[in-house]
């Protein structure tokens, strides 16, 4: 697991997201679910690594396997909005 800073980071933030998945973080970065969780309790401070455990196990928006939608994706309400803000023109 040679990843470098910038991906670490990336990986933290995805593992946080409720809808990404462990399978979305595998594919991306080559990590398995327990390679996850190793990162995040080497990254991470205890107690946050705790409080990320609590709030991931169980979750079925981690697991494709469990999640109730078989097509598509999430997309947000406002994503059309920030998409088309006049700052991201630059």
């Amino acid at each position: 697991m040679n990843l470098s800073v910038e991906e670490i980071d990336r990986v933290i933030e995805m593992a946080w997201e409720d809808r990404t998945t462990f399978e979305a973080i595998e594919f991306q970065f080559g990590l398995k679910e327990q390679d996850v969780i190793e990162l995040m309790r080497n990254e991470m401070k205890p107690s946050s690594f705790k409080m990320w455990r609590k709030r991931v196990q169980g979750r079925k928006t981690k697991h494709e396997k469990l999640r109730t939608f078989e097509k598509g994706r999430f997309k947000c309400s406002r994503q059309k909005q920030i998409t088309h803000n006049s700052i991201s023109k630059r």
